[in-house]
């Protein structure tokens, strides 16, 4: 995707966004949209970055030196903005991370990078679930990764069905968080799902 970036350029996409509010039955001319153009380039850079990011970079600097701590690590409720692939609508919500560290441990602030830097990507949520825990296990190698990603859409909010007030629940669970009950309940219990069995 970094490509297809190179290959437009900016002033293609800013013609983009007049040709949509042209097609929207507004004048990209008049005073109020003049500058509307380079506003939503430069926001889509920032919305899309992600696409210049290797996630997987962040998790290579690990810590060794902890006491040998193995018990589980868990960081709650890091935020989230992306858009979904099918209308380019908001995606806006939470990943809850853990895992059970097998001979070492990453800084939590590298979690939340991984997190952005796959959310900042068009995406579906099954999608993005899959690879936080996949790029986590593949480079931290640990015994057992849990993810729980809770998001709105508004997609499904300001178009379509019209329904607000309403968030989907994802979840990737690898090696003891899929094995092991008791390690995915504890998990859970963490980030405030209780009750749950199975996810």
């Amino acid at each position: 995707m970094a490509s297809g970036r190179a290959r437009v350029s900016r002033k293609a996409a800013e013609e983009a966004v007049r040709t949509l509010m042209r097609w929207a039955g507004d004048d990209p001319g008049r005073e109020g949209l003049a500058d509307t153009p380079q506003r939503v380039v430069d926001a889509y850079r920032d919305w899309f970055s992600g696409y210049q990011a290797d996630p997987a970079a962040y998790l290579r600097r690990t810590f060794e030196e902890v006491a040998g701590y193995d018990e589980m690590i868990v960081l709650r409720d890091i935020s989230f903005e992306s858009h979904c692939e099918h209308h380019i609508a908001p995606m806006i919500g939470r990943v809850h991370i853990g895992y059970l560290p097998a001979n070492k441990v990453v800084g939590i602030s590298k979690l939340a990078r991984v997190v952005d830097g796959y959310a900042r990507r068009l995406q579906v949520q099954e999608k993005l679930t899959a690879q936080i825990a996949d790029c986590i296990a593949e480079v931290l190698k640990p015994r057992g990764v849990g993810v729980v990603v809770d998001a709105a859409h508004e997609c499904m909010t300001t178009r379509g069905v019209h329904k607000r007030s309403v968030s989907m629940v994802t979840s990737r669970m690898i090696g003891t968080f899929r094995s092991d009950a008791r390690t995915r309940s504890e998990f859970l219990t963490f980030i405030g799902i209780s009750g749950a069995r199975e996810v």
